[in-house]
């Protein structure tokens, strides 16, 4: 559920985290899940079917977003949009200049262009089943554009326990890979990508 707060903006739950406001309702659960799931296959996945126009850096116009969600929700108003936005704690998507786009998770090619990371390491969490193939291979991506790295441990750990009951973080050493010639582009406090790790960069912990 999204709600609005007068003080806070928009936030997910039943009260405002900062202030402990119930807020006014925004969206409901369902409606919310709909949004959510069209807006990040239109900006991850099938921009072309979904009849949005993306430049190489993954940017769309919200004018013509926001036309194609009211056509498809008729409740739908631009501001739902904004509150999807700003009541993402994960931060998926960024607005600026009357662009959208998703920050990370794609499928489709693009060619992000945030600042390259300082950060001296970053994480990434696998099952001990493709751990021997990682520490020989590196890390590719699969089914996304960039590989996701994790600025913590914790969260690498908090990522991959949702796909293994017995994760094994990898340490990557941000230097060395950019030694390599790779480049660690910053996108959140949560969240690095990049095209490849290759396995000398890579220690386990």
């Amino acid at each position: 559920m999204i709600r609005k707060c007068d003080e806070h903006g928009y936030f997910r739950g039943g009260i405002c985290p900062r202030c402990q406001s119930p807020g006014r309702y925004v969206l409901d659960d369902t409606r919310e899940e709909k949004l959510g799931r069209f807006v990040s296959g239109a900006l991850r996945h099938f921009p072309d079917s979904a009849g949005v126009e993306m430049d190489p850096c993954g940017w769309v116009s919200l004018e013509n977003l926001c036309n194609i969600l009211m056509k498809r929700y008729r409740w739908l108003r631009k501001w739902h949009l904004y509150a999807l936005v700003e009541s993402d704690v994960k931060g998926r998507y960024e607005i600026k200049g009357g662009r959208i786009r998703a920050r990370y998770g794609h499928s489709v090619n693009v060619d992000l262009d945030y600042e390259e990371s300082n950060l001296p390491y970053v994480y990434y969490g696998a099952s001990p089943e493709e751990l021997d193939m990682l520490l020989e291979n590196g890390i590719i991506p699969v089914k996304q554009r960039y590989v996701h790295l994790s600025t913590s441990f914790e969260k690498a750990n908090e990522v991959a326990s949702v796909h293994t009951d017995n994760p094994i973080i990898l340490k990557i050493d941000a230097r060395a890979v950019q030694e390599e010639g790779f480049s660690l582009m910053y996108v959140n406090d949560y969240i690095v990508l990049a095209e490849k790790i290759p396995p000398v960069c890579l220690e386990r912990i």
